[in-house]
């Protein structure tokens, strides 16, 4: 282990993420995309506002950052703002980006539009 000292929020982080079984490999993700965004912002992730979220994720389009990567980053910053600083109503403000050739499901598994088809099916 580092002699590295670490900030107490990395540090909450860290630990919400042990506590919920994380692996380690997504453990160095969620902490380097914190970190990425604490860059952007230049002070700490904790004084973001909604609208520094969406400044960060206009720089990460404009600049080429692909999708896949964009929605990793999604997900850690959700995990950061909901858990680590329990301000759940932040990860609102965070959008997940399409993926190439990937089919979007509706929140039942299904492709959306077909609620109503299954609906009916089910109800004859």
């Amino acid at each position: 282990m580092s002699d590295t000292p670490i900030s107490p929020l990395r540090r909450r982080m860290i630990e919400d993420m042990s506590l919920r079984k994380f692996g380690e490999k997504t453990q160095n993700d969620y902490i380097g995309h914190v970190k990425t965004f604490s860059t952007f912002l230049g002070r700490s992730p904790a004084t973001a506002t909604p609208e520094d979220l969406r400044r960060y994720q206009v720089q990460q389009s404009q600049s080429g950052v692909s999708p896949a990567t964009i929605n990793s980053s999604v997900s850690a910053l959700r995990f950061f703002f909901r858990v680590t600083l329990n301000h759940p109503e932040m990860g609102r403000h965070l959008i997940l980006v399409p993926l190439p050739g990937r089919v979007v499901m509706g929140n039942n598994g299904s492709r959306p539009g077909n609620n109503h088809v299954l609906g009916f099916a089910t109800h004859q």
